[in-house]
């Protein structure tokens, strides 16, 4: 099976042709996953549902250039592929009934019109089958690498080499795991269903964490020449924005909203013109999207009225929040800052938190503080090789006036790091930490 459909054999490329194929891209990015919910729930089985919905949209590709883009799109690809799964089920006769079910009102004509609109039988419990899939798709019986990329597949609509490249691996090693993780789904029998009462908790942990992991490669990409992949970050968002459509009684989903939207407020200001980083402290807070932050903050605020335990998400959510609401760095309430990480860190405890934790100490009651803390985690196994941890310690240091050991610890964190712009940055203030001629001797 490819990744996205292709002309037929000796079709011209016309201009027209050209233009539907723009605009099937875009409705697919939308719509699969909702098309693809649908199918799974009625055939069972997710690598087949996905060959379903790629047969639909290589039927959109072909007539659409003729027919005209249908009012409801979404429709259409869900009509025609819910057609293609009648023909599946035919085959299997072992499902006949579940055949007679589906196929009594949808065997009047072979294509939808172009301007058929969504029948409503087609849209009954189509948010819950979209749920399904997401709990499918994060099913922890997955790797993580698993989870994301059959996510930004089945739900994202991204082909196999968007995924790569955003990841910065192979097509076939994306392909591969994404073959493996349906293999998996279906011999352990995951079903296409919402977990119990009892599970849901800790499932939607797993959706949430591929949805953050999402996300943060975009923010602060670990590998590569660029610093940041806004598209990968905003498509986190999306996907978070169903979610919370999906669960709006789940704060925690509010709150995992709040943080990416007061994140990606940040874009903006977060590079230089040549693509090299800039540091939080350092940045232009005019050029913050105050639209996001004003999203951010009021899905923080819907996470608070919902109540119930707070979580991660929501203390992280409110660490943003504090630096959004911030005019300038000088302003930054760094005590409560700190205080969020101490609670952060009881019900979240990681070397990585401690870290942040320790950042933030020293912003609020000195430099030597946070050393003490970050001193304490140079054993950490987590965080061996881990560059962020001389990094941390160089700014400290520096803070300190500790200007050679600073200068060190920055050189070594841009030995560490695989991304090549932060490489520079690092670099860089580690050369102007340098001694200039008459200091240091």
């Amino acid at each position: 099976m490819t990744d996205a459909p292709v002309p037929p054999a000796g079709a011209p490329q016309s201009r027209g042709a050209l233009r539907a194929r723009r605009v099937v891209d875009a409705v697919w990015r939308i719509e699969s996953g909702r098309v693809i919910a649908r199918l799974a729930r009625l055939v069972g089985d997710l690598g087949v549902a996905e060959e379903l919905a790629q047969d639909a949209l290589v039927a959109a590709l072909e007539q659409w250039p003729q027919t005209g883009v249908p009012r409801n799109a979404g429709a259409w690809l869900t009509a025609v592929a819910k057609r293609r799964a009648i023909d599946h089920l035919r085959r299997r006769e072992r499902l006949q009934r579940k055949l007679d079910e589906v196929g009594r009102d949808l065997e009047r004509s072979a294509v939808p019109s172009p301007d058929e609109e969504l029948d409503p039988a087609l849209d009954d419990g189509i948010d819950d089958d979209l749920l399904r899939l997401v709990f499918m798709a994060c099913h922890p019986v997955l790797s993580t690498e698993a989870r994301v990329a059959l996510t930004l597949r089945v739900l994202g609509g991204l082909k196999t080499e968007e995924i790569a490249r955003a990841f910065l691996v192979s097509e076939a090693t994306v392909a591969q795991r994404i073959v493996r993780a349906k293999r998996t789904l279906s011999a352990t029998g995951v079903a296409f269903e919402l977990p119990s009462p009892d599970e849901l908790q800790s499932r939607l942990a797993s959706v949430l964490e591929v949805v953050y992991l999402i996300f943060n490669e975009g923010y602060a990409a670990t590998a590569g020449d660029r610093w940041i992949r806004p598209a990968l970050a905003e498509e986190a968002l999306r996907l978070g924005r169903v979610l919370a459509e999906l669960v709006p009684q789940e704060p925690e989903v509010h709150g995992l909203v709040a943080l990416m939207e007061l994140q990606a407020s940040r874009f903006p200001a977060r590079t230089a013109a040549d693509g090299s980083p800039i540091p939080l402290l350092d940045q232009d807070r005019t050029r913050w999207d105050r639209l996001l932050i004003a999203r951010g903050l009021a899905a923080l605020e819907r996470a608070e009225r919902l109540g119930g335990r707070i979580g991660p998400y929501r203390l992280q959510a409110a660490i943003a929040a504090c630096h959004a609401r911030a005019t300038s760095a000088e302003d930054t309430d760094w005590p409560e800052i700190a205080a969020l990480y101490d609670a952060l860190a009881q019900i979240a405890p990681s070397p990585v938190v401690e870290l942040n934790r320790a950042v933030a100490l020293g912003m609020a009651f000195g430099p030597e503080v946070g050393l003490a803390l970050v001193d304490a985690l140079a054993d950490e196994p987590v965080l061996a090789g881990y560059h962020l941890l001389p990094a941390v310690r160089g700014d400290l240091l520096e803070r300190a006036g500790r200007r050679d050991e600073a200068r060190a610890e920055l050189t070594r964190a841009a030995t560490l790091t695989r991304n090549a712009a932060e490489r520079r940055a690092l670099l860089r203030r580690a050369a102007a930490l340098a001694p200039r001629d008459g200091q240091g001797i």
